[in-house]
């Protein structure tokens, strides 16, 4: 049985389109289950209905004319619940329904299973039995995994607007890909897909300008890695047996196999560009292979994989991606990175859409930085077919259009201009205090990260900057950066902001922020080496950035120095020990320099209950919202999956940021929020009304921010509060904070338009 599972999967996976692969799930479902008829249900939502789009023993003229309410029949009651039903005799069931037209009054035994995909019920997929017949276990799970597999190829359909082209009604507004909120906004533009090296799956379809240039690259990559290939094998002759070997002679030989060379000339010469076309021919054979009876050839499948990414890296040498980007580019990918967003200039970037990640994604941060819309951890993302694509990124509603209508296409730049509208309104609160209307002075300081984003934060009347993430000059490098260069960064920075106070938190990286010439390869990054763990295994690392941030401070005075991923008192007392080394080596060199205030970001569980204890070491707190949220909720903000349960509203996050600011208060140390959070003006409104004192953020969050503070008081806010304590989970409380928000006249802080 699971051979047969296999094979179908297989063969599904190759299918041309849904149409195709539904015609092959129900034909060899009925045949490997020996059963009289297989039919596959499509849930329509827009209509309310499951439709029947394929079948094999039923009348092939039923298909899409049979049309079953939803909640309606054994069909719907399989959609209803979300799960299997298995009846010796469906006639008896209270459900059942009799479907005139098909041919069903002679069938007795019935299994269906639901075909879901991120708790949404897709379809149903059915199996008939022309006499009494109790499914088996076996033949139940069987039937499950298939549908499994189904969902995925459904949820690919409908970002290519298959599904909705069966269902034979062609509303362009169903083709909505959701994701999650990375960077409220709207931006209509062309996609442009970005991929990891060597990665194949990735590599999208794109058309050859230079069809003769192609197949010459093609033709020398080829050469170059059968080149690889015989300088390994001369290489092994004296370690390996002959036999193995002759190992690489058969790689050689699949590596010259005309299939898989005039398959990819050919599908060049076709119009694709030779990555792309690589991509189709690997996969094409890779299929082959698997689907073959003999256990060493299905093997060789990873052979091919494996030839298949040496050619596409050899091929990204001599045919680098083209870096010239044009303007209303969408920047579209399986992860999007950081340096990829840095890669193309801001006046040009007017989106973000990734398969993974989610609001807190340094991705996501950076483009919220740059007040660039992204929608995040779209996880059936159809990536190689989007290149060159019209989209619109709907950043209010998590949602990606793909070649949307006239009509939406229209809507949305409306709502880009009243968006710009409310920008040029809110530019008029630069010169204007942030205060509450009873008085009150709330500092609001920005996070950067890049050099371009100093003038911005400065425009936007940023009173300094509450975190410099020295993360990012390192990760657009391709080497680790020297001393006297991170000195020039650091010192434009604390210059430019000068007297104003400029925290700069020491090198975070490991979870989702890796250095390319500095792998962290774990099974689960985030709870593994990162932040301050790294620092201290390597203190050449972190002397050499301190040294640095304090020769760049040198007769400016206004640097604060901030601890990230702190868990325990142990780490901040080796971190201070280093500081005061480099602080005293350079004393030692000659340096005349004022000794910073340090600080530490509350970012795990444990360091919310360590505050006293830390109070002791440190003159500051600063609490990192984003990783505090993901450890609290248990969420990898990254996994498309789990990405809608993380939400710094929850209560219990919002009950662990009041006990670290009432210590705090009560130590008599300054804690400030310079999560995504403090961007957020309903979470503000809340932080404050906890007593929170500053905030910190992206440049393009901090006038909404102040529009929000401006228009309500103290008190106001810690009433919000207490009736906040009183809500059991966080869509509560966004729901009555964006009420709250609308009440007040500020409804363009929450949604789309003015």
């Amino acid at each position: 049985m699971l051979d047969t599972l296999r094979r179908i999967i297989q063969e599904v996976n190759r299918a041309p389109d849904l149409s195709r692969a539904l015609e092959i799930i129900v034909s060899r479902v009925k045949q490997a289950m020996v059963v009289d008829v297989c039919s596959v249900y499509l849930s329509d939502y827009d209509g309310q209905q499951h439709v029947l789009m394929a079948t094999d023993g039923y009348d092939p003229k039923a298909i899409g004319q049979v049309r079953l309410r939803f909640g309606e029949g054994l069909v719907g009651e399989v959609a209803r619940r979300e799960e299997s039903i298995n009846l010796e005799d469906a006639a008896e069931h209270p459900s059942y329904r009799f479907t005139t037209g098909i041919g069903e009054d002679v069938y007795h035994g019935f299994l269906g299973v639901p075909i879901v995909q991120h708790r949404m019920v897709l379809g149903v997929l059915v199996v008939r039995h022309r006499d009494k017949r109790r499914f088996a276990e076996q033949e139940e799970t069987f039937l499950f995994t298939l549908a499994a597999q189904l969902a995925g190829a459904i949820s690919h359909a409908s970002a290519s607007g298959d599904v909705e082209r069966l269902l034979r009604e062609p509303d362009e507004t169903r083709y909505a890909l959701k994701g999650v909120s990375g960077t409220p906004g709207a931006a209509v533009g062309q996609a442009r897909v970005v991929y990891a090296a060597a990665d194949l799956d990735a590599v999208p379809d794109r058309l050859a300008e230079d069809v003769n240039s192609e197949v010459d690259q093609f033709h020398a990559a080829v050469a170059a890695v059968e080149r690889d290939m015989r300088m390994m094998s001369a290489r092994m002759v004296d370690s390996l047996p002959a036999e193995d070997i002759a190992l690489f002679d058969a790689l050689i030989l699949i590596l010259r196999s005309e299939n898989l060379v005039d398959g990819t000339v050919d599908r060049i010469r076709e119009g694709n560009w030779a990555p792309g076309a690589l991509r189709s021919t690997i996969a094409e054979h890779v299929n082959a292979f698997e689907d073959m009876e003999d256990p060493y050839l299905r093997e060789r499948a990873g052979d091919v994989r494996d030839l298949g990414r040496r050619i596409l890296e050899r091929l990204q040498s001599i045919h680098p991606t083209p870096r010239v980007f044009a303007d209303g580019t969408i920047l579209v990918g399986d992860e999007v990175t950081a340096s990829q967003l840095a890669e193309v200039p801001a006046h040009q970037l007017v989106g973000v859409v990734s398969a993974r990640g989610s609001s807190a994604s340094h991705v996501a941060i950076l483009a919220r930085a740059l007040g660039i819309p992204a929608v995040m951890g779209v996880d059936d993302l159809p990536v190689s077919r989007l290149e060159g694509q019209p989209l619109v990124v709907d950043g209010y509603q998590s949602r990606v259009f793909v070649r949307p209508s006239m009509a939406i296409r229209q809507e949305f730049e409306r709502l880009q201009r009243e968006e710009a509208e409310l920008s040029r309104e809110l530019q008029d609160l630069i010169e204007l205090p942030s205060e509450t209307p009873d008085g009150v002075l709330v500092p609001l300081y920005a996070n950067t990260g890049l050099l371009s984003d100093i003038t911005p934060s400065l425009r936007c009347g940023a009173e300094g900057i509450g975190l410099y993430r020295t993360e990012i000059p390192f990760m657009i490098r391709d080497r680790f950066p020297g001393e006297e260069e991170q000195r020039r960064t650091y010192r434009q920075v604390l210059e430019a902001f000068a007297p104003a106070p400029v925290t700069v938190r020491t090198l975070d990286i490991g979870g989702d922020k890796s250095l390319p010439y500095f792998p962290v390869v774990e099974e689960n990054p985030f709870l593994g080496w990162r932040g301050i763990r790294i620092s201290l295994d390597h203190p050449e690392i972190f002397l050499t950035q301190v040294r640095a941030i304090l020769r760049a401070n040198a007769d400016l005075n206004n640097l604060q120095l901030l601890l990230p991923m702190i868990s325990d008192v142990k780490e901040v007392d080796g971190a201070l020990g280093l500081i005061r080394r480099a602080y005293e080596e350079l004393r030692e060199e000659g340096e005349q320099l004022a000794y910073p205030k340090i600080g530490v970001m509350i970012e795990v569980p444990s360091a919310v209950y360590q505050v006293p204890a830390m109070a002791k070491r440190v003159d500051f707190f600063s609490i990192g919202s984003n990783d505090l949220t993901q450890y609290l909720l248990a969420v990898d903000r990254n996994n498309a999956r789990v990405a809608t349960l993380y939400d710094a509203l929850h209560p219990a996050v919002l009950r662990a940021i009041r006990q670290v600011a009432d210590e705090a208060e009560r130590a008599g140390r300054p804690v400030s929020v310079c999560g995504e959070m403090a961007g957020d003006p309903a979470a503000a409104l809340l932080l404050l009304g906890m007593g929170i004192k500053s905030l910190s953020m992206s440049a393009a969050s901090l006038l909404r921010v102040k529009w929000a503070i401006r228009s309500f008081t103290t008190e106001a806010m810690r009433e919000l509060l207490q009736e906040v304590w009183e809500l059991e989970d966080a869509g509560a409380v966004r729901a009555l904070m964006n009420r709250s928000l609308e009440n007040a006249g500020l409804g363009g802080l929450v949604r789309a338009g003015r």
